[in-house]
């Protein structure tokens, strides 16, 4: 029994040891972020970005890996799956936490398959319809949804995307159901929005902040506790009439449950790095947002959001009664 003992004893010695090599070296190979969503997004954006200002400082290249479909689930099964070594990483949004409830059967536990590394930013919504509709501010749209539920048209970018639960939450608020048409993706989308062929959208601001400048759509409001310093005439959704109305579709950076504590810490202070960046910090700005703080991007503030998210949507999606198989 001795002899076993000290096997065992040393067996888990020589693990700890093995494990604190392998952090001191890591990373000595190329890093794949996935981001579950199709290229062009407004995730897929917010990681190119961070992936570019992690690779120079971790001194290996983390390249972007776009696995889309099923809301973002197929890309976070992927990372679930993958070996925890820290060389298969998870971009994902609010996603991560809806689904849980969105989807009846998931490939993963979301809540138990993952580690963490960070939150990254918070994406304000914006509340936005073709250019030539008619209502001229948020009350008149909200009046102007109701007395037409039948035939007004709500874009998302399919079960999942932050449009989609955006607006869930807006049909939640304001206690009316009209109207759904997913896409296959925010581009065909907002192609139709732009188009006219459906009529409203609420979506993040890093993928309607050019074209509200531009006047091609028109915006309604902001889902932030503050105006925008890139959209300054458009209201918050509190100023125009819709409170307790604060949507932000925040990003968080997750590892496969099992990588080492020394390897999520070296990403998760290379991530508060990254969002140091002034490059960083200028192209978040022009898309309406900005970098999580140093606290912020940590692995317990992740795992802290994440579970009180989960918590959050649960009663909003089971009202609206919107599941995926």
């Amino acid at each position: 029994m001795k002899k076993l003992i000290a096997s065992l004893a040393a067996a888990a010695t020589f693990a700890m040891l093995a494990s604190s090599a392998t952090a001191q070296t890591y990373p000595d190979k190329t890093i794949t972020m996935i981001v579950p969503f199709a290229a062009g997004g407004p995730t897929d954006t917010v990681t190119r970005l961070v992936a570019e200002s992690m690779s120079k400082d971790l001194g290996q290249q983390v390249i972007v890996e776009n696995v889309g479909g099923a809301g973002g689930t197929l890309g976070a099964a992927r990372v679930a799956e993958a070996d925890p070594d820290g060389y298969t990483l998870l971009l994902h949004h609010i996603g991560m936490a809806t689904s849980a409830t969105l989807y009846r059967k998931l490939a993963y536990d979301t809540l138990n398959a993952f580690d963490y590394v960070g939150l990254v930013t918070e994406v304000p919504m914006t509340i936005v319809t073709r250019k030539d509709f008619e209502p001229t501010d948020l009350k008149g749209l909200i009046d102007y949804v109701k007395a037409n539920k039948d035939k007004v048209t709500l874009a998302n970018a399919g079960i999942g995307a932050a449009s989609h639960l955006c607006g869930m939450m807006f049909m939640n608020a304001i206690q009316t159901q009209f109207v759904t048409v997913p896409y296959k993706g925010t581009g065909p989308a907002m192609t139709d929005l732009l188009g006219g062929q459906v009529d409203i959208m609420c979506d993040q601001t890093t993928n309607t902040t050019k074209q509200i400048q531009g006047g091609t759509i028109k915006a309604y409001a902001v889902t932030s506790p503050a105006r925008l310093d890139v959209l300054p005439n458009i209201p918050t959704t509190e100023e125009a009439g819709l409170p307790n109305f604060q949507v932000g579709i925040w990003h968080g950076i997750y590892a496969p449950k099992g990588t080492s504590p020394e390897v999520l810490d070296k990403l998760s202070k290379s991530l508060q790095k990254a969002l140091k960046d002034e490059n960083v910090i200028a192209r978040f700005a022009e898309l309406g947002t900005k970098p999580s703080s140093e606290a912020d991007a940590t692995p317990a503030a992740l795992k802290a959001k994440l579970e009180s998210e989960v918590a959050r949507w649960k009663p909003v999606i089971e009202a609206a009664g919107q599941y995926a198989d």
